[in-house]
């Protein structure tokens, strides 16, 4: 058995509990986070339970990078999970890889290709505007001169901030928060730009004649009898 056939069934035995895992993570960081009145076992259970999960990715990154045998092209070449062990707010991203792997294996996806792109890069500004949310709300609550001080001011700043409108009303006033900002922004372009695009594609495929996308037929051409 080669290095891909076993890349594969390691995948595929794991990708359901990886996904399990990334909720869980983000259950256990919301009630961590937004639990302000919540006694220090369930704090403690909370922080226990993150850090559990990120052991698995982290476990899970290495048995996948040594079944590989690519060495330190393994980086480069599965990026997303790479930053998901280095990023804790891309864990929750697991679960559209998930979805994804598990359309595929039914056979032909339902939606055609721009629209599965656009309802992925939706599920991801989801996730990614929700964990972004609590990141910066518990950084910047308890900060001097801080606008971001309850949930609500946290999602609305996700919200402007991923769809990259950024009214400026709230923003984060301490260094972590700002930095969870600046990758929130480079998120949301990269984000809105894959909608727009598979939307343009989308429409061009819906409302362009047959002839425009069957190119010339071999009797059309010019100079012939």
């Amino acid at each position: 058995m080669d290095d891909d056939d076993r890349m594969l069934r390691w995948e595929h035995r794991t990708e359901l509990p990886l996904a399990l895992a990334s909720l869980l993570f983000l259950a256990s960081y919301a009630v961590h986070v937004l639990g302000q009145g919540l006694s220090d076992f369930w704090h403690a259970l909370c922080l226990a339970v993150t850090g559990a999960t990120w052991a698995l990715f982290i476990a899970d990154y290495l048995v996948r990078w040594r079944i590989s045998g690519q060495r330190l092209s393994f980086v480069h070449r599965h990026l997303l999970d790479t930053m998901v062990v280095l990023l804790p707010l891309l864990r929750p991203l697991r679960v559209v890889k998930t979805y994804d792997a598990v359309q595929r294996r039914r056979g032909q996806p339902r939606l055609p290709l721009p629209l599965r792109v656009m309802a992925y890069a939706s599920l991801s500004s989801l996730l990614l505007g929700f964990s972004g949310a609590l990141a910066v709300l518990q950084q910047e609550r308890g900060a001097p001169d801080a606008t971001i001080k309850t949930f609500g001011d946290s999602v609305w700043w996700a919200a402007a901030t991923l769809s990259t409108v950024g009214y400026g009303d709230v923003a984060p006033v301490t260094p972590l928060g700002r930095t969870i900002a600046v990758f929130m922004m480079a998120c949301g372009l990269a984000l809105l730009g894959a909608v727009t695009g598979s939307f343009s594609s989308w429409l061009l495929q819906v409302f362009a004649r047959p002839e425009e996308t069957e190119g010339p037929r071999s009797g059309d051409r010019s100079g012939g009898p």
